[in-house]
């Protein structure tokens, strides 16, 4: 048996960080094996991000000592952590959507030829060289605003690698992939590995942390609460550890009693932003009491049906019915009046103004309510402030105060926002587009909660969700979308292997086109 000390590839020793009213890092211990993918994990606020921001330079911590590679480091900005071979790809990503690839990898580092013009030939001989060296295959002349997230992400990787990073710092690379997505992420990370590279992995999904890592760090309120080994332990231990209680890692609820039909689509035809038809005569119906989920890789049409529903997106065929009333053409703000709650699927982007303060975003889009003004011209900021105080107790967005800004709050906090909001009016019909994603576990759990609690007080709950365990646990029917059509309604106790093969085209669906 070796009694050579194992070799650390980065040692932090504690590491504080507070501003006013948080403390976000209270003297955290943590060290990554060189070789190693270590997974770093807690809830939303935790301190994880606080953390990797501080040993890639765009946090300066108030005390505590970095040791990378055996030697004391001075991390002053991102320059000095690239310089130490430590490259990070953020939960949102970092690239210039106009730009090609090749100029978003090399930008600030632009191989040049002559008298300081840009060169292409070189720029994309490099790009090729490292893509193929470590199987991330990259058109360096496309324009990365119309790559998929998967492809972008890769070039976030790729630029990382560029710069000669031997520790990668990935913050929830998966939460924005597909499931397909995902399982090319992690065949890229095990080659990084075997490449000499090691990885610390931010993630909320455990079910990945244990698939992906070797050894993981639990973090809770600011503080390190455990170190695992993952062979050695499990989901709930993980679950238990990051929220400091024993945490129900499945929906507990009662068989679905299915009422009127609250929304009927009829032969629903919608084009993309690009003018490309995304529906393709979608039918189903939705009943009061039941929770209908729409399972499919994005990109199948899900987002614009939504949005169409919603009444932020026009038809351009067939029918919506909300009971007797037909809504086709009806914009978002009459959805809204006519009993239609939304959680759209990009909470910063479309859900929030970040800001607007917690009670400003409690009322979004319900500004000209009877309840919050008079005559739709003056806002009753008392029964405001009462508004926005009960959701955020019923709702337990934990935040200072209701006139902090949106933008101040973690992930899951945000989440809540909109959640409560859309709840907190008692919809006729719920529609939930990605309602967990990017969130935490406690957040996950309370999440499915209120979605389970609004079925049975006989709210209509549409659910379109990447993640096909959300689908299979909350749902009571699944319509299983492919290229804009329902291709198969499956009952909610469908195997994930049938749903997968539906999902991918294959298969043969109980019944087509209609729900």
């Amino acid at each position: 048996m070796s009694t050579e000390p194992e070799k650390l590839a980065v040692d932090m020793h504690g590491i504080t960080k507070a501003w006013p009213g948080v403390v976000a890092n209270d003297h955290v211990d943590f060290s990554v094996r060189a070789g190693e993918i270590h997974a770093l994990v807690g809830e939303n606020g935790a301190g994880k991000s606080t953390l990797m921001n501080i040993l890639y330079g765009l946090v300066k911590s108030d005390s505590g000592e970095i040791i990378v590679n055996g030697k004391p480091a001075r991390i002053n900005g991102p320059r000095d952590a690239i310089a130490l071979g430590i490259g990070m790809v953020h939960q949102h990503f970092m690239l210039i959507p106009v730009f090609t690839v090749g100029e978003n990898i090399m930008l600030g580092r632009e191989p040049v030829a002559g008298p300081g013009f840009y060169d292409y030939t070189r720029a994309r001989k490099d790009i090729d060289e490292l893509t193929k060296k470590y199987g991330l295959r990259l058109d360096p002349d496309a324009r990365t605003g119309d790559l998929p997230v998967g492809l972008q992400q890769r070039a976030e990787i790729v630029k990382v690698l560029y710069r000669g990073a031997n520790l990668l710092v990935l913050d929830e690379p998966t939460g924005v992939l597909t499931p397909q997505e995902t399982v090319e992420l992690f065949g890229i990370l095990r080659d990084l590995l075997k490449a000499g590279k090691t990885i610390i992995f931010i993630s909320h999904k455990l079910k990945e942390v244990l698939e992906i890592s070797d050894r993981i760090t639990v973090m809770r309120r600011g503080k390190v609460v455990g170190h695992l080994t993952t062979k050695e332990t499990n989901e709930q231990e993980i679950a238990t550890m990051m929220v400091g209680r024993a945490v129900l890692l499945r929906v507990d609820k009662k068989p679905a009693k299915p009422g009127a039909v609250a929304f009927r689509v009829e032969n629903l035809t919608a084009n993309s932003d690009r003018s490309v038809q995304a529906l393709r005569g979608i039918s189903f119906e939705l009943r009061q009491g039941e929770i209908l989920g729409i399972a499919g890789v994005e990109g199948n049409g899900q987002s614009e049906l939504v949005e169409v529903l919603a009444g932020t997106r026009r038809a351009t065929g067939g029918h919506v019915l909300l009971g007797d009333r037909d809504v086709t053409a009806a914009n978002a703000r009459e959805e809204r009046d006519a009993g239609v709650g939304h959680i759209p699927e990009d909470r910063r982007g479309v859900g929030l103004v970040l800001n607007y303060s917690i009670a400003d975003n409690l009322i979004l889009g319900r500004e000209r309510a009877s309840a919050f003004s008079w005559h739709g011209l003056l806002l009753r900021l008392d029964a405001i402030r009462n508004w926005a105080k009960r959701l955020v107790k019923e709702f337990d967005i934990r935040t200072p105060s209701i006139e902090t800004p949106a933008r101040a709050l973690s992930g899951g906090n945000q989440q809540k926002i909109i959640v409560a909001r859309e709840m907190g009016t008692r919809p006729r019909v719920l529609l939930a587009a990605q309602p967990t994603r990017g969130v935490d576990i406690g957040a996950i759990e309370f999440i499915h909660r209120r979605l389970v609690a609004e079925r049975d007080e006989g709210t209509a709950v549409l659910l379109v969700s990447a993640e096909l365990d959300e689908i299979r646990s909350l749902s009571d029917r699944i319509a299983v979308m492919y290229e804009g059509r329902i291709v198969s309604v499956e009952p909610a106790d469908t195997d994930e292997a049938r749903l997968g093969l539906l999902m991918t085209g294959g298969g043969t669906g109980a019944k087509t086109g209609a729900a």
